[in-house]
């Protein structure tokens, strides 16, 4: 399936035209991976933003790397299974800061587009609607994300303790 085709299902790119999609398509590489293999780790640099062009990641924290609270298991948790056309690793398009999880392959024969944020960026600059859009969709997928995990967070704070 050509790049275009599968950036057209990933939400952070939608009404983006063809002529826009064909641009993003040719910054793109490819990335196949197989069950467990480690796409990036939580706190390392971000440079890249991933497409699952197939197969499954998992997105994971490791409670341990904020706390020495030793009556949770250790270990790595997973917050999110990510499925085809959903998108990761875009904090890295905001601030290239570290990585706030990991991101991890559940699911044998993953394919992975992978676009380098600099290339991106320039893009962005150089054909400003394309730019509008893209960040425009980035955010609403931010806050969709923000959404969730609050959500996560209160669900714990309200019902957390009484599992304990």
């Amino acid at each position: 399936m050509p790049f275009a085709n599968i950036l057209k299902q990933a939400d952070i790119f939608y009404e983006l035209t063809p002529t826009q999609l064909e641009l993003v398509a040719s910054l793109c590489r490819e990335r196949r991976l197989n069950t467990g293999d480690v796409v990036f780790e939580e706190n390392t640099p971000s440079d890249e933003l991933y497409i699952i062009a197939q197969g499954e990641i998992e997105i994971q924290v490791d409670p341990s790397l904020v706390g020495d609270d030793t009556t949770r298991p250790m270990g790595p948790v997973t917050i999110a299974t990510l499925r085809r056309g959903q998108s990761f690793g875009e904090v890295a398009l905001v601030d290239q800061g570290l990585r706030s999880a990991s991101a991890k392959c559940a699911q044998h024969g993953t394919h992975l587009l992978v676009i380098p944020r600099d290339k991106l960026m320039s893009l962005c600059d150089t054909y400003s609607q394309l730019g509008y859009r893209l960040m425009r969709n980035l955010a609403a997928d931010l806050a969709m994300k923000i959404r969730n995990t609050d959500m996560r967070i209160r669900e714990e704070l309200l019902y957390g303790h009484q599992r304990r």
